[in-house]
């Protein structure tokens, strides 16, 4: 195939934003002679979404980016049911008021992310429950699920992958796909939606889609889906062993999140810099290339590029100056710091309070019983001390002339522990 003409093809492949897509060159024709517009869907399954999401966002911010129309699709229908697409077992179904509740948290992350509004090129934001909650099961069936075929269904690898490991595939997860691909038609016809993009596990949704529109409307649509993103240790993108880092600060610190990527493996800076970040590809091959101790500096541009946009200036300012205080200058002021901060009564110490609730309280183990296994581990430190004794009590005396402790978890990993004073 020829190389891409269209802005938004040629840095979306330069970038890595291409796994598949329906007649490239089509699309690429239809991108230079018009305005596009394009739609991603969320489902709302939590109150924020998280790093594994954000390949997707930052597709629709390039979108926009290239002139062209971005909708975002929020699944407060579909969500009801559970996609099963690389999943290994069903989805918890939620209820109405927790579904909804998770829109309004969500809706708010988009906004950082693209300019929403009346223009030609402005994001609109849009919710599947306002055509689907409404629908009739039988005419929905007469109309449409006759352009399914389940033999072809069988074969995506999203369905194929689950009945090969014979995991248990409900009827309702099944009828997600032809759910999805309704809300392709429908979108086409309220909108004008030309392009549908998603994730390499949505490929099966996303054709389905293009051939509804096919079949009813004898009108060309296109999908485009980007590959499934992994670290270089193979782990998928955006778990850790503390849990998703999500993109919403109530659940994760700006901080923490600043430092995730600060992490990032040798390996992996360029790519997620060509992911993750507005730098120009020519700042980033430059980049890419310096070495040893060096790449450590990438990393802090990195962190820093990927934390403005989620967070704000501010919060790059305040990560920064957090770093500097506990790796480069230890002795500086931590409390002048963004390290997350929990407060304790002092009454709370009257009787001592074992040290790994500490860990628990200042969100450095999940559990008491993970507070113990860090100790064990030699993985605690308070004050940057390592602690061995599981069974130790803090009191006050513990503080001495300050009013907090810093609790480590690791090398990189910190929280203040600070007085509440009644």
């Amino acid at each position: 195939m020829k190389p891409f003409s269209s802005e938004f093809l040629k840095e979306s492949h330069a970038r890595g934003f291409i796994h598949q897509g329906t007649d490239l060159e089509g699309l690429d024709q239809l991108l230079n002679s018009q305005i596009v517009v394009a739609y991603l869907g969320f489902d709302a399954t939590a109150k924020s979404l998280h790093v594994g999401n954000l390949v997707q966002i930052m597709r629709l911010r390039l979108l926009q980016r290239s002139g062209h129309k971005p909708i975002v699709l929020m699944g407060g229908g579909t969500t009801r049911i559970g996609d099963p697409s690389g999943k290994d077992e069903m989805r918890q179904v939620l209820d109405e008021t927790k579904i909804s509740e998770n829109l309004e948290s969500i809706k708010k992350i988009f906004a950082k992310y693209l300019t929403f509004g009346d223009g030609p090129t402005d994001a609109i934001m849009v919710n599947n429950a306002d055509w689907l909650n409404d629908l009739n099961y039988l005419d929905f069936l007469r109309d449409y699920g006759r352009h399914f075929s389940i033999n072809r269904m069988l074969t995506f690898d999203s369905v194929r992958q689950r009945l090969e490991r014979e995991q248990s595939l409900s009827f309702l997860e099944f009828n997600y796909m032809i759910l999805q691909a309704f809300d392709f038609f429908e979108l086409h016809r309220r909108y004008g939606i030309k392009m549908q993009m998603g994730g390499a596990d949505q490929w099966g949704n996303i054709i389905s889609g293009v051939d509804l529109i096919r079949r009813l409307t004898q009108q060309e649509a296109f999908g485009l889906t980007s590959p499934l993103i992994t670290t270089a240790s193979g782990a998928k993108m955006g778990k850790t062993a503390q849990g998703a880092i999500w993109l919403e600060e109530s659940l994760l610190s700006p901080y923490n999140f600043w430092q995730y990527w600060r992490n990032t493996a040798d390996r992996d800076v360029g790519r997620f810099l060509r992911l993750f970040t507005d730098l120009p590809l020519p700042e980033i091959e430059r980049l890419e290339k310096l070495k040893d101790a060096e790449i450590n500096e990438a990393k802090k541009i990195l962190a820093d590029e990927a934390t403005r946009l989620c967070h704000g200036e501010n919060a790059v300012l305040d990560a920064r100056k957090t770093a500097k205080n506990l790796f480069e200058h230890p002795e500086g002021n931590i409390l002048d710091s963004a390290i997350p901060t929990v407060f304790i009564e002092e009454s709370l110490l009257s009787q001592g309070l074992p040290v790994y609730e500490a860990f628990r309280l200042g969100g450095l183990a999940e559990s008491n019983g993970e507070g113990r296994r860090l100790i064990r581990g030699g993985g605690a430190r308070i004050d940057d001390q390592s602690i061995t004794n599981e069974s130790l009590l803090l009191n006050l005396n513990d503080f001495k002339d300050k009013d907090y402790l810093k609790l480590s978890a690791g090398k990189k990993r910190h929280a203040l522990l600070k007085l509440q004073k009644v």
